[in-house]
Parts: C-alpha cells; sequence; structure tokens
C-alpha cells in the first residue's frame, strides 16, 4: 500500500491517490507496483527539485500550473518570456509544498535559471567566450546576463577604464570567462581579456600586413593634446596634432571627436616599439609645394592675423599658408613693445613677403615694407653738422634719448655733454621732456642711430681758453669735490677740475688722501701739466708747499725738485694718469 502518511499530507484518500496515480501513469499501474510508483512520484515533489507542469489556467495576474498528483502552483505572468498558452508544459522550480490544500509554490524563472546554470556549468569552462546583456551597475561593475547572471568587474570592462561604467548598462557585451564558483554559484568575466586578446591576433596580422605610405581606416579612440590615438583594429597608431591639418589646430577636438571612423595614411612603423604614425594632411598635396612661385619674394599679400606672441604676430596667407611677423618688421620708427601694441587677432594686414625657408615651411612677413623707410631720408634731412631742437624722451646709463621728428630719436652720450666736467649719468644735467639743442654728429643709415652733441654747439675750451689759463708751474686756489683711492679732484672753476694724485699730496707716502684733506677744503695746489689730448690737468699740493715763502704767498719758481729735476722735467717725464 501507499505510505499513508504520505497520502495524508497531500490530503488525499487512499481511492483518490490511487485514481490519481492511475490517471497519470495510465496501463503503467497494471504492470508495476502501485504503492512503488506512487511513492516514487510523491517523492518528486521535493522543495528545490525542478519538475514538470503543465498550464491549466490563469488566475488574474498569476497562470496556475499543474506539476501532477493534482497539485498546482502560481506563476506570475511577467516570469514568462511569452504570453502562456493552456496545455503549454513548462519546467518549474518547487520552492514549496503548503499542505492539505494541494497547492505548492513554484517558480519558472528560477527553474529556467538553474537549467542554465546547469547547462553553462556543463557546457563552459574559463578562457570561453560568452555574450549577455549589462543588466544594472552594481558595486564594484556591471551585472550582466548570459543566461544567468555574472559578475563584470569595473577593471575588465575595457583596455582603458571608461569614465563612467554606467554607460554599458542595457549593452551587449562579448566577454572571456575568467572564473567559474560552482559552489557560490558565481560566475566573474573579463570583456578588457577578450579584448586584449582579440587585439593581439588582430595586431599580428595588421603588422605583418601594414606598410608606410597606406591608406587605412580607424577609429577614433581617444584625444589628449599633442594628438588622437586610432585604432586600426588591433593596434593604435598617433594622429599627431601637427599631422591633422596644413592649417593651425589649437587642439585634436577641433577636428575629432571620440569613436569617429577616419581615414589616415601610414607614415612611419617601428616594428620593435610597435608605433605607428598616422598622418590625416598627408593625404591632400601640401600647399607648401609650389609656395615660393605663389607668394615670391618681396610680393605684397593679404592675410589674416591668427595668432599673437611675445616676438611676433602670425598671419594667414590661406588654408595652411602661415608667415610671421616679427616684432622688429612691425614699425620702422616705433618701438613696438609687443605686438597687440599694433595688431589684433582677426585683423586683415598688408604684408611684404621677406623670405620663405621651404624646407622649414616657415615664411618671414614684415608689415613696414609696406611704407617708405624714413631712415632713408634721415642722412638727407640731416647730414653731420646739422642743429636740431628736440624733447628729451628717454635716459640711459650712457646718454639721453632726444626725439629729432616722430619715431627718430637721436643719442646724446653722456661724453658729449660738456667738454670739462665728467659726466657719469645724464641726470646730471637734463631731465625727462627738456627740450634741448644739439648738433648731428654722426648717422648710421644701416643700424638706424643718430648722435648727437651739446657741448660741440660751443667752442672747445682745451683749444685756447684752458692751455691759456693754467699753465705748468703756476700755483692756484681750488676746491676739494671729491676723494679716491687714487687721489683727490679739485674744481678750479666751474666744470673744470684738476686731478692731485695721492703721491703728490705730502712729502711722506699718504695710504689714505683724506689723512691730508677733506671734500669741501680749499686748497693751494701747482699745476704739474696740462695735458690738451687728454683733456686733464695734473696737480701737486706738496710741490705748491715747497714755494711757500712763508707769508702766505707763493713764489712762480720754486727752484728744483727733490732728486735733482725741475718742474718741467716733473711734468714731462714723470705723467700722473687719471
Amino acid at each position: 500500500m501507499v505510505d499513508e502518511t504520505l497520502i495524508a499530507s497531500l490530503g488525499l484518500s487512499d481511492s483518490e491517490a490511487e485514481a490519481m496515480v492511475r490517471e497519470a501513469l495510465g496501463e503503467a499501474v497494471a504492470k508495476g507496483d502501485m504503492d512503488t510508483l506512487l511513492n516514487n512520484q510523491i517523492s518528486d515533489l521535493e522543495p528545490g527539485k525542478i519538475i514538470k507542469g503543465r498550464v491549466i489556467g490563469f488566475a488574474g495576474d498569476d497562470v496556475v500550473v499543474e506539476v501532477g498528483l493534482k497539485s498546482e502552483g502560481l506563476v506570475p505572468r511577467d516570469e514568462f518570456d511569452t504570453e502562456p498558452k493552456i496545455g503549454e508544459s513548462i519546467d518549474v522550480l518547487l520552492r514549496n509544498i503548503e499542505g492539505a490544500g494541494g497547492t505548492v509554490e513554484v517558480s519558472k524563472r528560477q527553474a529556467d535559471r538553474q537549467i542554465a546554470w546547469n547547462r553553462i556549468v556543463d557546457h563552459t569552462k574559463e578562457d570561453d567566450v560568452v555574450e549577455g546583456k549589462v543588466v544594472k551597475q552594481i558595486k564594484g561593475g556591471l551585472l550582466v546576463d548570459i543566461g544567468v547572471p555574472v559578475f563584470l568587474p569595473a577593471s575588465q570592462v575595457d583596455v582603458r577604464r571608461p569614465h563612467d561604467v554606467r554607460d554599458f548598462v542595457g549593452r551587449s557585451v562579448r566577454a572571456m570567462v575568467l572564473k567559474i564558483d560552482t559552489e557560490r554559484r558565481n560566475i566573474v568575466i573579463s570583456r578588457r581579456r577578450l579584448i586584449e586578446k582579440e587585439r593581439d591576433s588582430a595586431k599580428k596580422r595588421l603588422l605583418d600586413t601594414l606598410a608606410e605610405g597606406q591608406i587605412v581606416k580607424g577609429v577614433v579612440k581617444n584625444l589628449a593634446d599633442f594628438g588622437a590615438f586610432i585604432d586600426l583594429g588591433g593596434i593604435d597608431g598617433l594622429l599627431h596634432i601637427t599631422d591633422m591639418s596644413w592649417s593651425r589646430v589649437n587642439h585634436p577636438s577641433e577636428l575629432l571627436r571620440v569613436d569617429d571612423e577616419i581615414e589616415v595614411k601610414v607614415l612611419s612603423i617601428d616594428m620593435q616599439k610597435e608605433k605607428i604614425a598616422l598622418g590625416l594632411k598627408q593625404k591632400d598635396p601640401s600647399p607648401w609645394e609650389a609656395i615660393e612661385a605663389k607668394y615670391p619674394v618681396n610680393s605684397r599679400v593679404t592675410g589674416e592675423v591668427v595668432n599673437i606672441m611675445s616676438y611676433g604676430a602670425f598671419v594667414r596667407l590661406e588654408d595652411g599658408i602661415e608667415g610671421l611677423v616679427h616684432i622688429s618688421e612691425m614699425s620702422w620708427t616705433r618701438r613696438v613693445n609687443h605686438p597687440s601694441e599694433v595688431v589684433n587677432v582677426g585683423d586683415k594686414v598688408e604684408i611684404v613677403v621677406l623670405d620663405i625657408d621651404k624646407n622649414k615651411q616657415e615664411i618671414s612677413l614684415g608689415m613696414k615694407q609696406i611704407e617708405v623707410n624714413p631712415w632713408e631720408l634721415v642722412a638727407e634731412k640731416y647730414p653731420p653738422g646739422t642743429i636740431i631742437e628736440g624733447a628729451v624722451r628717454n635716459l640711459a646709463n650712457y646718454g639721453a634719448f632726444v626725439e629729432i621728428e616722430p619715431g627718430i630719436d637721436g643719442l646724446l652720450h653722456v661724453s658729449d655733454m660738456s667738454w670739462t666736467k665728467k659726466v657719469t649719468h645724464p641726470n646730471e644735467l637734463v631731465t625727462k621732456g627738456d627740450v634741448l639743442q644739439c648738433v648731428v654728429l654722426d648717422v648710421d643709415q644701416d643700424k638706424q642711430r643718430i648722435s648727437l652733441g651739446v657741448k660741440q654747439l660751443t667752442e672747445d675750451p682745451w683749444l685756447n681758453a684752458i692751455p691759456g689759463a693754467y699753465q705748468p708751474g703756476m700755483v692756484v686756489r681750488g676746491k676739494v669735490t671729491k676723494i679716491t683711492n687714487f687721489g683727490v679732484f679739485v674744481e678750479l672753476e666751474d666744470d673744470l677740475e684738476g686731478l692731485l694724485h695721492i703721491s703728490e699730496l705730502a712729502d711722506h707716502k699718504v695710504e689714505d688722501p683724506q689723512e691730508v684733506v677733506k671734500a669741501g677744503d680749499e686748497v693751494d695746489v701747482k699745476i704739474l701739466r696740462v695735458d690738451i689730448s687728454d683733456r686733464k690737468i695734473g696737480l701737486s699740493l706738496k710741490r705748491a708747499q715747497w714755494g711757500d715763502t712763508g707769508d702766505g704767498s707763493y713764489t712762480a719758481d720754486a727752484g728744483p725738485t727733490r732728486g735733482g729735476m725741475d718742474d718741467h722735467d716733473a711734468m714731462g717725464t714723470n705723467k700722473i694718469e687719471y
């Protein structure tokens, strides 16, 4: 007989159980043991097992499924991929036997997953390639449905980790199986490893067939400031920014976008380093080929200012052809500190072609050459000896710049400011803005320089006045103006100084001139020499004292000097340099 406990758990009488078994097993009952068959059928109804079911009706949003022994289960409609039909046979997983009511809890979705899992485990091994749809993002990566949910780590999504892995949700992906854990029912896959494997194979095929000069298709994979990386189908090539266009390109994004498909020319291949240089502009003829015929030197052309640097402005003559107007070629007379003082980006300018270097693809341009060079007329307008009047425009350590006419300055050197005064800086005599009368001394048209002088407006006192007023042997009074380690400067009259050498201060050896005199002291000194060519007067304090008569007066001739030399010999043979 059938196990009474089992029959009671199903809520069946003996006759009902026997009738159900006959209906389910038919003639097989007549050929076998009724109790054994019934026990076997009921033992199949264990939680966790996959059993056969048959659709027998609908109840709201649920599908009624008969699983045998008059037991029925409810399966939600959303577990079916297509609309179920009455009589349709399906596989379900028995989740729970609810008891006397004759109903059981079943799941078609779990049965499908279990079947899919078994199929994958039976037919898939590590390193196999699988395909599925990315369902959603989870912690650390993505969940991919390949029949069962599998894990795709974020680090394994692509060769270069994407900025946001959520972009892959909803997409179908192919990947390689990294690990199958049957105990935990966990599978890890890698799209990156599959890409790398396929790229390695494609790379080898590509390198075997690729040649310099070929035109190939590729896909833009990444953009950088210096260029773009192009996937050629197994290996990336670099399209440098300078090889994108014959025209100026400030950033690759001006021409390309990621995932763009483009045709490029292979410029070079480094097999050892597996580096490929690509070109886009090389597909078209270079506009520099006929540059010399199109823009001959000294020809006038019109262009647009496209870029300004501290050293000049770049002017586009046509697409792919740009020339440089150096800052020194912008004006004949104006001192340009920065090109932006003269031009702005977008300005249309007329220029002259100065030079062409076809190999370097460089053109030198000039703006000032459009106008007549005023320096070509300066020599005629201001020959040496011409007296001009102009304002002091600027001061330098070595002299003052005087404006002769707008844009034309002359240099008044400190040495040409006074015949007698030693000028160390021009601000001792002039200030910025002063209007001066000067004489033109020299014009250097090539270097664009004019030399000016002020002292030349008057007669040189060293020719007559000074030699007549100051003669060797005379004792004169002067004022100490400056003390140096080699001697003392004594002012004899306005702007006229003589040097009292340290050796001429006293009979004894003097280490420091201030032991004998101080600045501002008035002293009587003897003139040793008057050097007209060097414009210097040599003085002596000790020799003047030798001629002291004791009553405050001095003799014109003090007699022979120490060592038997007279004053004339001392001047002529022992010249004191300063």
